[in-house]
């Protein structure tokens, strides 16, 4: 009775660990299993003092099999970052108005927003271009006679 009881508990974790990825309850649940399975094939083992001891025997490699097969599965990528000195030449649009020696305006360019100046005032909506980078900001010009997006 013990061992189905180990057995279906196990399952049911194993089963709520499938459907929620990342709640780490394959170690457990293989654990329980796998005694459940060993005291169905040996009856009395459960209530002996090697229950603890095989469930350590059966936690230890199993829970390095698992940290294993999980770091092949999530590999770490590095993140993804952007340097203001990398957006030199790309183009954006004002948020937020520039002005001349201002850091107060902020320029979209891609999915980000940067703090901006410019020599002249830019408004809003309008397509710039990155002159340099000074820092964290960004140093825009207005595009002139050119379609954004070409």
């Amino acid at each position: 009775m013990i061992a189905v009881l180990l057995i279906v508990l196990g399952a049911i974790l194993l089963i709520y660990e499938a459907f929620s990825p990342g709640a780490f309850l394959v170690i457990p649940g293989t654990v329980l299993v796998i005694l459940g399975l060993v005291g169905a094939a040996y009856t009395d083992i459960l209530v002996s003092w090697w229950s603890p001891v095989i469930a350590v025997a059966i936690a230890v490699p199993v829970t390095l099999l698992t940290v294993k097969g999980y770091q092949k599965l999530a590999k770490p990528a590095p993140p993804t970052t952007t340097v203001a000195g990398s957006l030199v030449g790309r183009k954006g649009v004002v948020t937020v108005a520039t002005e001349a020696g201002s850091m107060k305006g902020k320029v979209k360019i891609d999915s980000d927003v940067w703090s901006a100046t410019s020599d002249e005032p830019i408004g809003k909506g309008a397509e710039v271009v990155v002159d340099h980078s000074e820092g964290v900001h960004v140093h825009v010009r207005k595009v002139r006679g050119e379609r954004f997006g070409r």
